[in-house]
């Protein structure tokens, strides 16, 4: 099966009232679990880098580390996302390397830093014009584009922003419109990293139904949308750890979102987490251990776990053999004519 675009992977989640998880990656190991997770749950997945992942594996390395998962899941339908893409360079970049979608992050000017050393938000107007260029360029190889309104508390890698922008509604119809995004970002609330919350959030999901009223057929998706299990932090701290107790996104909200209008779900803390308790594991366990298979073997497993469970609680599971994958060449065209 060939790579799915992520357009063809949401139009279908929103046809059939699914969320489809985006898992993050940077190595041969994280891949290795989730496509394991995605082929025991029989799941679509989609699989993106940030642009903090290309330059850890410097390109080409995770360009062919993606190109296994193809090759050795021929059953699943894959899309290969570019998350948080700063420009339209990187966007290009992406897309050389054989992405079937990238974001374009227009909501943050991620080449000016404020005083304070922060990322200021992009104007509307601004966004929309940065966005539109993505689109206009991803479309012409039948790359699928995701945008955003409004901004997330949080870090994304290397880019800090404090400032919260909800997504406003009465804007997203002519963002969409304008812009032709296959999928739009909204900010409803929630923030990137492992200490979102002190206390369980209040999420804005009467949002996701009005964006939805003005935008009935764009996908919508959902960022930092961890759930920071409390085992989990308890796992990294009995091994040697120092998280505090924080709240991530409840499942429950993240199943009601999705039946309010979300299709793709972004996870990346909770991976990071079950990793790192795994490796803390072995070593406390284990102190003389210096085999790297024996701490990231491990470490593959209890990510493979998480993934599973989440594709089950996203109503991904069993989907996989619902497609009938389109080629870029077929999407080419279906851009050309729309």
């Amino acid at each position: 099966m060939p790579l799915c675009t992520m357009r063809q992977m949401v139009d279908h989640a929103r046809k059939k009232k699914y969320g489809v998880g985006a898992y993050n990656v940077n190595n041969m190991e994280q891949i290795q679990a989730i496509m394991a997770a995605a082929k025991e749950t029989q799941s679509p997945v989609i699989i993106q880098a940030s642009k903090g992942a290309l330059e850890y594996t410097n390109l080409i390395y995770l360009k062919h580390l993606m190109a296994a998962a193809v090759e050795e899941n021929p059953e699943l339908p894959i899309c290969v996302h570019l998350d948080h893409g700063p420009n339209l360079k990187t966007c290009q970049e992406a897309i050389a390397l054989g992405f079937t979608s990238v974001m374009i992050d227009g909501s943050i000017d991620y080449d000016t830093k404020t005083p304070e050393g922060k990322h200021p938000a992009r104007s509307f107007a601004d966004n929309v014009r940065v966005t539109k260029e993505v689109v206009d360029y991803a479309h012409q190889f039948g790359v699928s584009v995701e945008g955003e309104l409004g901004t997330l508390g949080g870090i994304e890698d290397e880019t800090h922003t404090d400032k919260v922008l909800l997504t406003e509604p009465s804007q997203v119809e002519e963002f969409v419109k304008t812009t032709g995004v296959d999928a739009l970002a909204l900010a409803i609330g929630t923030s990137h990293g492992a200490y979102k919350f002190k206390h369980e959030p209040v999420l804005a999901m009467d949002l996701i139904t009005e964006c939805r009223k003005r935008a009935p057929d764009t996908a919508f998706v959902m960022h930092g949308s961890s759930s920071v299990p409390q085992e989990l932090v308890a796992e990294v701290n009995k091994y040697g750890g120092k998280m505090p107790n924080a709240m991530g996104v409840p499942i429950a909200s993240i199943q009601e979102a999705v039946r309010r209008g979300i299709q793709k779900i972004n996870v990346d803390t909770d991976g990071r987490m079950a990793i790192t308790a795994a490796i803390r594991k072995v070593f406390m366990e284990k102190p003389g251990e210096f085999d790297p298979r024996k701490y990231l073997g491990p470490a593959r497993d209890a990510l493979q776990a998480l993934i599973a469970s989440k594709m089950r609680d996203f109503g991904t599971a069993g989907h996989a053999g619902d497609y009938r994958v389109k080629s870029l060449r077929a999407m080419k065209s279906f851009y050309a004519k729309h």
